[in-house]
Protein backbone atom coordinates (compact mmCIF):
# COMPACT_ATOMS: atom_id res chain seq x y z
CA UNK A 1 0.00 0.00 0.00
CA UNK A 2 3.05 2.43 0.65
CA UNK A 3 4.79 1.77 -2.18
CA UNK A 4 1.52 2.79 -4.34
CA UNK A 5 0.84 5.70 -2.50
CA UNK A 6 4.89 6.78 -3.35
CA UNK A 7 4.44 5.26 -7.03
CA UNK A 8 1.24 8.11 -7.28
CA UNK A 9 2.67 10.90 -5.56
CA UNK A 10 6.34 10.25 -7.79
CA UNK A 11 4.32 10.49 -10.62
CA UNK A 12 2.75 13.64 -9.53
CA UNK A 13 5.99 15.18 -8.87
CA UNK A 14 7.20 14.16 -12.28
CA UNK A 15 4.80 16.55 -13.90
CA UNK A 16 5.05 19.71 -11.37
CA UNK A 17 4.97 22.60 -14.12
CA UNK A 18 7.81 24.83 -14.11
CA UNK A 19 6.13 28.06 -13.10
CA UNK A 20 5.78 26.57 -9.69
CA UNK A 21 9.46 27.96 -9.57
CA UNK A 22 8.28 31.55 -10.29
CA UNK A 23 8.30 33.01 -6.70
CA UNK A 24 11.81 31.17 -6.27
CA UNK A 25 13.35 33.49 -9.15
CA UNK A 26 11.03 36.36 -7.79
CA UNK A 27 12.87 36.04 -3.87
CA UNK A 28 16.37 35.11 -5.86
CA UNK A 29 15.71 38.36 -7.58
CA UNK A 30 14.63 40.36 -4.80
CA UNK A 31 17.71 39.89 -3.05
CA UNK A 32 20.30 40.47 -5.81
CA UNK A 33 18.28 43.61 -6.44
CA UNK A 34 17.11 45.16 -3.40
CA UNK A 35 20.02 46.63 -1.66
CA UNK A 36 21.06 48.02 -4.81
CA UNK A 37 17.17 49.71 -6.08
CA UNK A 38 15.18 50.29 -2.92
CA UNK A 39 17.55 50.30 -0.44
CA UNK A 40 16.20 51.96 2.16
CA UNK A 41 13.16 49.93 2.25
CA UNK A 42 14.86 46.71 1.93
CA UNK A 43 16.83 47.41 4.80
CA UNK A 44 14.33 46.94 7.25
CA UNK A 45 13.86 43.36 8.29
CA UNK A 46 9.99 43.29 8.56
CA UNK A 47 10.00 44.10 4.47
CA UNK A 48 12.28 41.16 4.25
CA UNK A 49 9.41 39.01 6.09
CA UNK A 50 7.10 40.46 4.04
CA UNK A 51 8.22 39.44 0.67
CA UNK A 52 9.29 35.98 2.08
CA UNK A 53 5.22 35.32 3.35
CA UNK A 54 4.28 36.98 0.01
CA UNK A 55 6.27 34.66 -2.24
CA UNK A 56 5.86 31.70 -0.29
CA UNK A 57 2.44 31.39 1.29
CA UNK A 58 1.45 31.03 -2.46
CA UNK A 59 3.74 28.08 -2.96
CA UNK A 60 3.02 26.47 0.13
CA UNK A 61 -0.54 26.55 -1.15
CA UNK A 62 0.24 25.38 -4.44
CA UNK A 63 2.51 22.22 -3.10
CA UNK A 64 -0.79 21.27 -0.71
CA UNK A 65 -2.84 20.98 -3.07
CA UNK A 66 -1.00 18.99 -5.33
CA UNK A 67 -0.46 16.81 -2.42
CA UNK A 68 3.19 17.48 -2.27
CA UNK A 69 3.24 18.81 1.40
CA UNK A 70 5.49 15.95 2.59
CA UNK A 71 8.40 17.55 0.19
CA UNK A 72 7.41 21.03 2.06
CA UNK A 73 7.18 20.06 5.40
CA UNK A 74 10.87 18.22 4.90
CA UNK A 75 12.26 21.46 3.31
CA UNK A 76 11.17 23.00 6.69
CA UNK A 77 11.65 20.67 9.18
CA UNK A 78 15.11 18.86 8.25
CA UNK A 79 16.63 22.03 5.95
CA UNK A 80 15.74 24.96 7.41
CA UNK A 81 15.34 24.51 11.05
CA UNK A 82 19.08 22.85 11.54
CA UNK A 83 20.28 25.68 9.22
CA UNK A 84 18.57 28.29 10.83
CA UNK A 85 20.21 26.55 14.38
CA UNK A 86 23.52 26.33 13.25
CA UNK A 87 24.05 29.81 11.60
CA UNK A 88 22.15 31.36 14.57
CA UNK A 89 24.12 29.79 17.23
CA UNK A 90 27.70 30.87 15.64
CA UNK A 91 26.06 34.20 15.09
CA UNK A 92 25.80 34.01 19.18
CA UNK A 93 28.99 32.21 19.92
CA UNK A 94 31.08 34.23 18.32
CA UNK A 95 29.40 37.88 18.80
CA UNK A 96 30.57 36.52 22.80
CA UNK A 97 34.38 36.89 21.27
CA UNK A 98 36.10 40.31 21.02
CA UNK A 99 39.48 40.78 19.30
CA UNK A 100 40.97 44.71 19.61
CA UNK A 101 44.63 46.08 19.27
CA UNK A 102 46.31 47.83 16.64
CA UNK A 103 49.66 46.81 15.49
CA UNK A 104 52.43 47.74 13.09
CA UNK A 105 50.45 47.27 9.08
CA UNK A 106 53.11 45.81 7.44
CA UNK A 107 52.65 43.79 4.08
CA UNK A 108 53.84 40.36 6.68
CA UNK A 109 51.35 41.58 9.02
CA UNK A 110 48.45 42.04 7.20
CA UNK A 111 48.74 38.55 5.17
CA UNK A 112 49.16 36.45 8.31
CA UNK A 113 45.69 38.70 9.69
CA UNK A 114 44.20 37.31 6.39
CA UNK A 115 45.91 33.67 6.57
CA UNK A 116 44.56 33.19 10.28
CA UNK A 117 40.97 34.70 8.99
CA UNK A 118 41.38 31.68 6.20
CA UNK A 119 41.78 28.95 8.70
CA UNK A 120 39.30 30.23 11.35
CA UNK A 121 36.67 30.69 8.82
CA UNK A 122 36.28 26.78 8.13
CA UNK A 123 36.23 26.83 12.05
CA UNK A 124 33.50 29.46 13.32
CA UNK A 125 31.95 30.40 9.46
CA UNK A 126 32.98 32.91 7.29
CA UNK A 127 30.53 35.50 9.08
CA UNK A 128 31.79 34.13 12.35
CA UNK A 129 35.39 35.05 11.37
CA UNK A 130 34.81 37.97 8.87
CA UNK A 131 32.82 39.60 11.84
CA UNK A 132 35.84 38.85 14.64
CA UNK A 133 38.82 40.30 12.33
CA UNK A 134 37.39 42.97 10.40
CA UNK A 135 37.91 46.04 12.91
CA UNK A 136 40.97 44.76 14.29
CA UNK A 137 42.53 44.31 10.77
CA UNK A 138 40.54 48.12 10.36
CA UNK A 139 42.67 49.37 13.40
CA UNK A 140 45.45 47.85 12.18
CA UNK A 141 45.68 49.63 8.63
CA UNK A 142 43.91 52.84 9.73
CA UNK A 143 47.29 55.47 9.83
CA UNK A 144 47.86 54.10 6.28
CA UNK A 145 46.24 55.87 3.09
CA UNK A 146 46.33 53.14 0.92
CA UNK A 147 43.86 49.84 2.37
CA UNK A 148 41.11 49.69 0.03
CA UNK A 149 42.68 46.43 -1.55
CA UNK A 150 42.96 44.84 2.32
CA UNK A 151 38.87 45.03 2.40
CA UNK A 152 39.11 43.55 -0.91
CA UNK A 153 41.15 40.83 -0.26
CA UNK A 154 39.99 40.24 2.98
CA UNK A 155 36.36 39.62 1.45
CA UNK A 156 37.55 37.00 -0.57
CA UNK A 157 40.05 35.19 1.56
CA UNK A 158 38.44 35.28 4.93
CA UNK A 159 34.36 36.24 4.12
CA UNK A 160 34.34 33.09 1.23
CA UNK A 161 37.41 30.47 0.26
CA UNK A 162 38.44 30.53 3.93
CA UNK A 163 35.52 28.46 4.92
CA UNK A 164 35.83 25.61 2.10
CA UNK A 165 37.17 22.66 5.18
CA UNK A 166 33.71 21.77 7.07
CA UNK A 167 30.36 21.85 6.76
CA UNK A 168 30.39 24.90 9.29
CA UNK A 169 32.50 26.90 6.95
CA UNK A 170 29.56 28.27 4.55
CA UNK A 171 25.63 27.63 4.42
CA UNK A 172 25.77 25.65 0.80
CA UNK A 173 28.45 23.78 2.56
CA UNK A 174 25.93 22.62 5.57
CA UNK A 175 23.14 22.28 3.41
CA UNK A 176 25.06 19.87 1.38
CA UNK A 177 26.17 18.23 5.07
CA UNK A 178 22.21 17.95 6.06
CA UNK A 179 21.97 15.75 2.64
CA UNK A 180 24.22 13.20 3.87
CA UNK A 181 27.75 14.23 2.74
CA UNK A 182 29.95 12.92 5.85
CA UNK A 183 31.85 15.75 8.12
CA UNK A 184 35.25 14.64 7.55
CA UNK A 185 34.69 14.29 3.57
CA UNK A 186 35.08 18.18 3.18
CA UNK A 187 38.72 17.74 4.44
CA UNK A 188 39.49 16.21 0.92
CA UNK A 189 38.95 20.16 -0.33
CA UNK A 190 41.89 20.81 1.35
CA UNK A 191 44.02 20.75 -1.55
CA UNK A 192 41.98 23.13 -3.04
CA UNK A 193 41.44 25.36 -0.24
CA UNK A 194 45.33 25.51 0.45
CA UNK A 195 46.01 26.05 -3.36
CA UNK A 196 43.63 29.33 -3.78
CA UNK A 197 44.22 30.55 -0.03
CA UNK A 198 47.82 30.57 -0.93
CA UNK A 199 47.32 31.88 -4.22
CA UNK A 200 45.13 34.68 -2.90
CA UNK A 201 47.76 35.54 0.25
CA UNK A 202 51.02 35.30 -2.26
CA UNK A 203 48.98 37.73 -5.08
CA UNK A 204 47.64 40.30 -1.78
CA UNK A 205 51.50 40.37 -0.39
CA UNK A 206 52.60 41.93 -3.53
CA UNK A 207 49.96 44.30 -3.90
CA UNK A 208 50.13 45.03 -0.53
CA UNK A 209 53.92 45.47 -0.48
CA UNK A 210 53.45 47.79 -3.39
CA UNK A 211 51.24 50.18 -1.98
CA UNK A 212 53.28 50.34 1.31
CA UNK A 213 56.17 51.61 -0.53
CA UNK A 214 53.69 54.39 -1.91
CA UNK A 215 52.89 55.43 1.54
CA UNK A 216 54.22 58.40 3.26
CA UNK A 217 57.19 58.30 5.70
CA UNK A 218 54.85 60.07 7.75
CA UNK A 219 52.20 57.62 7.74
CA UNK A 220 54.47 54.51 8.22
CA UNK A 221 56.02 56.39 11.60
CA UNK A 222 52.17 57.10 12.34
CA UNK A 223 51.78 53.80 12.11
CA UNK A 224 54.85 52.25 14.26
CA UNK A 225 53.98 55.18 16.50
CA UNK A 226 50.63 54.50 17.26
CA UNK A 227 50.78 50.26 18.16
CA UNK A 228 48.50 48.65 20.96
CA UNK A 229 49.25 44.74 21.66
CA UNK A 230 46.68 42.44 20.03
CA UNK A 231 44.16 41.15 22.92
CA UNK A 232 41.45 39.04 23.27
CA UNK A 233 37.86 38.96 25.30
CA UNK A 234 35.56 36.32 25.57
CA UNK A 235 37.63 33.10 25.54
CA UNK A 236 35.40 30.99 26.82
CA UNK A 237 33.40 31.30 23.71
CA UNK A 238 35.85 29.02 22.17
CA UNK A 239 34.93 26.22 24.26
CA UNK A 240 31.24 26.92 23.19
CA UNK A 241 32.46 26.96 19.17
CA UNK A 242 34.44 23.62 20.07
CA UNK A 243 30.77 22.00 21.47
CA UNK A 244 29.40 22.96 18.21
CA UNK A 245 31.94 21.70 15.99
CA UNK A 246 32.03 18.63 17.88
CA UNK A 247 28.01 18.32 17.68
CA UNK A 248 28.20 18.58 13.78
CA UNK A 249 30.62 16.03 13.67
CA UNK A 250 29.83 13.39 15.76
CA UNK A 251 25.67 13.74 16.48
CA UNK A 252 24.80 12.37 13.15
CA UNK A 253 23.72 9.55 11.42
CA UNK A 254 27.19 8.01 10.53
CA UNK A 255 27.79 7.82 14.27
CA UNK A 256 24.24 7.56 15.97
CA UNK A 257 22.54 5.65 13.28
CA UNK A 258 19.13 5.86 15.41
CA UNK A 259 18.60 9.27 14.59
CA UNK A 260 17.63 8.64 11.32
CA UNK A 261 15.32 5.79 12.49
CA UNK A 262 13.93 7.34 15.56
CA UNK A 263 12.46 11.67 14.89
CA UNK A 264 12.26 11.83 18.66
CA UNK A 265 16.14 11.58 18.92
CA UNK A 266 16.47 13.52 14.94
CA UNK A 267 17.07 16.82 16.62
CA UNK A 268 19.92 16.22 19.59
CA UNK A 269 22.53 17.85 17.47
CA UNK A 270 20.59 20.98 17.01
CA UNK A 271 19.34 20.77 20.85
CA UNK A 272 23.06 20.40 21.61
CA UNK A 273 24.06 23.26 19.26
CA UNK A 274 21.35 25.35 20.25
CA UNK A 275 22.82 24.56 24.21
CA UNK A 276 25.84 26.19 23.55
CA UNK A 277 24.57 29.15 22.13
CA UNK A 278 22.43 29.75 25.28
CA UNK A 279 25.05 29.27 27.49
CA UNK A 280 27.35 31.58 25.34
CA UNK A 281 24.31 34.20 25.87
CA UNK A 282 24.58 33.66 29.98
CA UNK A 283 27.75 33.33 30.09
CA UNK A 284 29.75 36.12 28.07
CA UNK A 285 29.99 39.95 29.82
CA UNK A 286 27.17 41.79 28.41
CA UNK A 287 30.16 44.40 27.83
CA UNK A 288 31.98 42.19 25.79
CA UNK A 289 29.00 41.65 23.90
CA UNK A 290 26.88 44.70 23.46
CA UNK A 291 29.33 47.25 24.02
CA UNK A 292 32.83 45.83 22.10
CA UNK A 293 30.88 44.10 19.80
CA UNK A 294 28.27 46.34 19.06
CA UNK A 295 26.37 42.77 19.14
CA UNK A 296 22.89 43.16 17.48
CA UNK A 297 20.18 40.94 16.28
CA UNK A 298 19.22 42.08 13.06
CA UNK A 299 21.49 40.29 10.84
CA UNK A 300 20.58 36.74 12.30
CA UNK A 301 16.70 38.34 12.44
CA UNK A 302 17.70 38.84 8.42
CA UNK A 303 18.62 36.00 7.68
CA UNK A 304 16.14 34.13 9.49
CA UNK A 305 12.97 35.75 7.23
CA UNK A 306 14.86 35.66 3.65
CA UNK A 307 15.83 31.72 4.25
CA UNK A 308 12.09 31.37 5.35
CA UNK A 309 11.06 32.53 1.86
CA UNK A 310 13.98 31.31 0.07
CA UNK A 311 13.57 27.77 1.27
CA UNK A 312 9.61 27.56 1.00
CA UNK A 313 9.81 28.76 -2.46
CA UNK A 314 12.28 26.70 -3.64
CA UNK A 315 10.69 23.34 -3.36
CA UNK A 316 9.21 23.23 -7.11
CA UNK A 317 12.50 24.11 -8.43
CA UNK A 318 14.83 21.55 -6.52
CA UNK A 319 11.67 18.85 -7.48
CA UNK A 320 11.94 19.85 -10.85
CA UNK A 321 15.87 19.78 -11.20
CA UNK A 322 15.71 16.06 -9.84
CA UNK A 323 13.43 15.16 -11.95
CA UNK A 324 14.38 16.55 -14.94
CA UNK A 325 18.28 16.64 -14.97
CA UNK A 326 18.51 14.29 -17.57
CA UNK A 327 17.55 17.00 -20.23
CA UNK A 328 19.53 19.59 -19.25
CA UNK A 329 22.33 18.75 -20.53
CA UNK A 330 24.83 19.61 -17.56
CA UNK A 331 26.77 16.39 -16.74
CA UNK A 332 30.68 17.57 -16.61
CA UNK A 333 32.07 18.83 -13.50
CA UNK A 334 33.55 21.83 -15.19
CA UNK A 335 30.15 22.98 -16.24
CA UNK A 336 28.81 22.45 -12.43
CA UNK A 337 31.55 24.57 -11.13
CA UNK A 338 30.97 27.46 -13.29
CA UNK A 339 26.95 27.09 -13.61
CA UNK A 340 26.92 27.08 -9.55
CA UNK A 341 29.80 29.71 -9.98
CA UNK A 342 27.99 32.42 -11.80
CA UNK A 343 24.49 31.48 -10.14
CA UNK A 344 25.95 32.45 -6.96
CA UNK A 345 28.04 35.44 -7.85
CA UNK A 346 24.32 37.11 -8.52
CA UNK A 347 22.26 35.15 -5.84
CA UNK A 348 22.49 33.14 -2.71
CA UNK A 349 25.11 30.64 -2.92
CA UNK A 350 23.27 28.33 -0.14
CA UNK A 351 20.20 27.93 -2.70
CA UNK A 352 22.31 27.66 -5.69
CA UNK A 353 24.18 24.91 -4.36
CA UNK A 354 21.45 22.90 -3.25
CA UNK A 355 19.82 23.43 -6.48
CA UNK A 356 22.70 21.92 -8.63
CA UNK A 357 22.45 19.14 -5.98
CA UNK A 358 19.47 17.98 -7.14
CA UNK A 359 20.22 18.43 -10.38
CA UNK A 360 23.29 16.01 -9.90
CA UNK A 361 20.56 13.72 -8.20
CA UNK A 362 18.79 13.40 -11.18
CA UNK A 363 21.64 12.14 -13.45
CA UNK A 364 22.58 9.46 -10.70
CA UNK A 365 21.14 6.39 -13.32
CA UNK A 366 23.27 7.79 -15.78
CA UNK A 367 26.62 7.96 -14.28
CA UNK A 368 27.35 4.11 -13.99
CA UNK A 369 30.16 3.16 -11.71
CA UNK A 370 31.14 6.99 -10.26
CA UNK A 371 31.16 7.00 -6.55
CA UNK A 372 28.50 8.44 -4.91
CA UNK A 373 28.48 11.08 -1.59
CA UNK A 374 25.48 11.90 -0.18
CA UNK A 375 23.44 10.27 -3.38
CA UNK A 376 25.33 11.62 -6.17
CA UNK A 377 29.05 11.96 -8.09
CA UNK A 378 31.59 12.78 -5.45
CA UNK A 379 33.08 14.73 -8.23
CA UNK A 380 29.94 16.91 -8.86
CA UNK A 381 29.36 17.29 -4.98
CA UNK A 382 32.77 18.89 -4.86
CA UNK A 383 32.45 21.34 -8.24
CA UNK A 384 29.66 22.20 -6.27
CA UNK A 385 31.09 23.18 -3.11
CA UNK A 386 33.83 25.04 -4.74
CA UNK A 387 31.72 27.05 -7.32
CA UNK A 388 29.55 28.14 -4.59
CA UNK A 389 31.89 29.15 -2.06
CA UNK A 390 34.36 31.04 -3.79
CA UNK A 391 32.24 32.58 -6.30
CA UNK A 392 30.56 34.16 -3.59
CA UNK A 393 33.39 36.26 -3.28
CA UNK A 394 32.43 37.80 -7.25
CA UNK A 395 30.34 40.09 -6.22
CA UNK A 396 29.23 42.37 -2.61
CA UNK A 397 25.97 40.65 -2.66
CA UNK A 398 27.43 36.69 -3.45
CA UNK A 399 27.04 36.09 0.41
CA UNK A 400 26.03 37.46 3.19
CA UNK A 401 29.26 38.75 4.68
CA UNK A 402 30.62 40.02 1.99
CA UNK A 403 27.93 43.30 2.45
CA UNK A 404 28.37 43.33 6.13
CA UNK A 405 32.20 43.73 5.87
CA UNK A 406 31.74 46.63 3.39
CA UNK A 407 29.19 48.44 5.58
CA UNK A 408 31.76 48.10 8.51
CA UNK A 409 34.74 49.74 6.35
CA UNK A 410 32.61 52.56 4.85
CA UNK A 411 31.36 53.00 8.63
CA UNK A 412 35.41 53.68 9.35
CA UNK A 413 35.93 55.82 6.39
CA UNK A 414 37.39 53.44 3.71
CA UNK A 415 36.06 54.92 0.48
CA UNK A 416 35.18 51.07 -0.83
CA UNK A 417 34.40 50.45 -4.46
CA UNK A 418 30.75 50.43 -6.13
CA UNK A 419 28.75 47.29 -7.28
CA UNK A 420 29.94 47.25 -10.69
CA UNK A 421 33.89 48.78 -10.31
CA UNK A 422 34.14 45.86 -7.51
CA UNK A 423 33.29 43.59 -10.27
CA UNK A 424 35.90 44.70 -13.00
CA UNK A 425 38.26 45.49 -10.84
CA UNK A 426 38.87 43.06 -8.62
CA UNK A 427 36.69 39.87 -9.05
CA UNK A 428 37.20 40.07 -12.84
CA UNK A 429 41.29 40.86 -12.73
CA UNK A 430 42.14 39.35 -9.75
CA UNK A 431 39.34 36.23 -7.95
CA UNK A 432 38.03 34.85 -12.04
CA UNK A 433 41.68 33.50 -12.82
CA UNK A 434 42.07 32.12 -9.77
CA UNK A 435 39.02 29.99 -9.70
CA UNK A 436 39.56 29.24 -13.64
CA UNK A 437 43.42 27.96 -12.57
CA UNK A 438 41.60 26.12 -9.51
CA UNK A 439 38.75 24.35 -11.84
CA UNK A 440 42.06 23.11 -14.51
CA UNK A 441 43.66 22.14 -11.75
CA UNK A 442 41.45 20.08 -10.21
CA UNK A 443 38.63 19.42 -11.51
Amino acid sequence: MTERINYMVQGMIDKIPLWFAIPFLLMLLCIAVGPLLFNHWWEKNKNKLIVSIVLGVPVAILLLANRMGHELLHQIVFDYVPFIVLLGSLFIITGGIHLEGDIKAKPSINTLFLAIGGVLASLMGTTGAAMLLIRPVIKTNSERHYNVHTILFFIAIVANAGGLLTPLGDPPLFLMYLRGTPFTWFLSMAKEWAFVLALLLLIYFIVDSYYYKKESRADIQDDETHVVPISLKGIINFIFLLGVVLSVAFLNEQFIPAIGKNHSIGFIREAAIALCAVLSLIITSKKVRYEDNKFTWGPIVEVAFLFLGIFITMVPALIYLRENAQSLGLDKPAQFYYSVGVLSSFLDNAPTAVSFYNLALGMVPSVGEAKLVAGIPEILLSAICLGSVLFGAMTYIGNGPNFMVKAIAEENGIKMPGFFVYIYKFSLVVLLPVYIITQLLFL
